[in-house]
């Protein structure tokens, strides 16, 4: 995500470490940037400006409307995958000519969403012929054959790899993941204005109320200071280094499938793993 660069300075050597490391020409290796697209978040313009840059070949937008994204991506020959939460977002980004839809079900971690991939796969399958992802408490090669059965084309899995030797997660992060259970995961609209899941024990660690009463009141809060800059006609965005630091470094967001995570192991074994699992499964039902 370009978001998660406190500076576009900072977004500009991150882009330029992945270019030189994954190579140029027909052996480079794939990379894909998300970038929010919401009006409200006021670096949207300028991170696009760095992508047209560097030219990944996939982009993902989240948050708004990605027809200007889609326009200037495919000049390039790149393709664009939308995250969406509902039928009505789907629709709207199928109408602006996306690759494909990245479906954020109920239980994914960061900004989520609300619907079950069992209702929402076969609502966007029977409308889109394009290639759609799923993401939402997806930590195994189990729940990866389960959404493809459902008719989804690969897997969104962002939890699990945070708990890797690879990640820059911090040590208190990966292990706040491995003691954490579905129940210990908290959606909450409080920390960004858009609902996003966060592990129970990194807000209390914050001090930010987990309970509905709390979470509600915090709303209320939300609400009276973002209405009097409405009215002043200025942006609200997603600018983390605007916001407190310490807020945004200890509170940790994870999604529902943090139970079944149990090591932090690396990458490559994590893939063979999940391999594993698929392959069993699979051979378990058929």
């Amino acid at each position: 995500p370009t978001a998660n660069c406190r500076t576009l300075e900072a977004l500009d050597e991150s882009f330029s470490e992945i270019t030189a490391a994954l190579g140029t020409g027909k052996d480079a290796l794939p990379w894909a940037v998300n970038i929010i697209v919401s009006k409200m978040y006021a670096r949207s313009n300028d991170d696009l400006d760095l992508i047209l840059k560097y030219k990944p070949p996939i982009v993902i937008t989240s948050l708004g409307n990605p027809k200007e994204v889609v326009e200037k991506v495919h000049e390039y020959g790149g393709l664009v995958f939308s995250d969406v939460i509902n039928l009505y977002h789907s629709k709207k980004a199928i109408s602006v000519g996306v690759d494909g839809l990245i479906l954020v079900c109920n239980g994914a971690g960061g900004h989520t969403g609300d619907l079950s991939p069992f209702a929402f796969v076969p609502e966007v399958r029977e409308i889109f012929d394009g290639i759609i992802i799923v993401g939402g408490s997806i930590s195994s090669g189990d729940s990866i054959l389960s959404i493809q059965a459902l008719g989804a084309d690969m897997a969104y899995m962002g939890t699990r790899f945070i708990a890797t030797q690879e990640s820059d997660a911090t040590d208190e992060f990966k292990e706040m993941i491995l003691n954490a259970t579905a129940s210990e995961i908290i959606k909450s609209n409080k920390i960004t204005g858009v609902n996003g899941n966060w592990l129970e024990q990194s807000l209390k660690n914050a001090g930010i109320p987990t309970e509905d009463s709390g979470l509600k009141k915090t709303l209320s809060d939300l609400k009276r200071m973002i209405m009097p800059l409405i009215k002043q006609k200025l942006k609200v965005d997603f600018d983390i280094s605007k916001v407190t630091a310490k807020r945004w470094r200890d509170i940790f967001s994870a999604g529902q499938g943090v139970g079944s995570i149990s090591n932090v192991p690396c990458v490559e074994d994590l893939v063979i793993e999940l391999e594993q699992q698929h392959t069993k499964s699979k051979s378990r039902i058929l």
